[in-house]
């Protein structure tokens, strides 16, 4: 049988990333280009600056990639590329970039959804078990989506406001922690211990996500403990809401496991990195007999090999796009 190459391109944010990956599951070469430094300054990601940055990197990315990988555009079998959501500027640096390469190099090209992608990158780690559900938690999505097979997905509920990511973010600025905060609020809230209390948002609903009255709930907290001027134990709060953040999204998952009787749980996107997280949901999982699987660390955030690895198995149900494909920056999984 023969070998399939994919190249993958990302660009949907702030990371230019470009990937070859061999059936699927051998990264054969990832080269990411991070902003992370340049944004730093602002606070947060600028659009504008974003995709300036994609247009200076993208041809160099790309150029490092074959040459890590030892190979030439000729050995590739297709081209798969981030067409939404994300940030528009953003999105159309690389899917230019991959209609580009598909018409001089005559390839095909496989429209990738984002979050497909940010599934996808847990078939880089094993073969993905169907039937399955996929905790998608990231900067722009929380969601739970049920697959009964490659490219089946029925979304089964989803946040209705914040993201957790966002959600995270937010929070770790009034902890008074640099961009990107999430990571740092994860690393602190191991060092304190819960003892503020803050509520535990939309329990009643079955598989929905709330966090907007969280992130209210500890802004408030924190404003007036600077009115009444008291100490802030910032390890504390970090810990109090972490705690309040994770159950949620663990008894939601843990619901919808059981209501639809499935034993394979993956769990994708940039929280997916988040310690606490993986801790909770690895002991649920235990506890209820399910398997899980999380991406290693390097392609939970943004990267090109989770969109090369969706394209793989797009490619092999003969998923294309024309020339005429277009970035989205809000376009839903399914």
């Amino acid at each position: 049988m023969k070998d399939i190459y994919i190249l993958g391109i990302e660009s949907s944010c702030d990371e230019t990333s470009v990937s070859i990956i061999k059936n699927g599951c051998e990264d054969i070469a990832t080269v990411i280009s991070s902003q992370i430094d340049i944004h730093k300054e602002y606070g947060g990601v600028v659009p504008e600056i974003a995709s300036r940055c994609h247009v200076e990197n993208i041809t160099f990315v790309l150029e490092e990639c074959l040459e890590k990988a030892h190979m030439t555009m000729e050995e590739i079998d297709a081209i798969a590329v981030t067409y939404g959501p994300g940030l528009i500027g953003s999105l159309l640096i690389g899917l230019e970039a991959a209609k580009t390469l598909a018409y001089l190099y005559q390839k095909p090209l496989i429209p990738i959804h984002h979050i497909a992608g940010h599934i996808y990158a847990n078939s880089l780690v094993k073969p993905l078990e169907f039937p399955l559900i996929a905790l998608i938690v990231s900067g722009g999505h929380t969601e739970l989506v049920e697959m009964k097979g490659h490219f089946e997905f029925q979304k089964l509920g989803g946040t209705l406001d914040d993201a957790i990511g966002e959600c995270y973010d937010k929070v770790a600025r009034v902890l008074d922690l640099p961009y990107p905060g999430g990571p740092k609020l994860d690393q602190m809230a191991l060092l304190g211990k819960n003892t503020y209390p803050l509520p535990v948002p939309l329990k009643e609903d079955r598989y929905n996500f709330s966090f907007s009255g969280l992130k209210s709930a500890v802004i408030n907290l924190a404003h007036k403990k600077a009115q009444q001027k008291e100490p802030l134990r910032k390890e504390d709060l970090a810990t109090s809401f972490q705690k309040v953040a994770v159950e949620s999204i663990v008894s939601k998952t843990k619901k919808a496991l059981l209501d639809k009787n499935i034993q394979h749980l993956i769990v994708a996107g940039g929280v997916a990195a988040n310690q606490g997280l993986r801790k909770e949901i690895t002991a649920m999982a235990e506890e209820i007999g399910v398997d899980v699987s999380f991406p290693p660390m390097k392609y939970c955030t943004d990267n090109a090999a989770m969109i090369a690895a969706a394209g793989y198995y797009a490619y092999n149900l003969g998923i294309r796009a024309y020339y005429d494909l277009n970035s989205e920056s809000s376009t839903s999984l399914c």
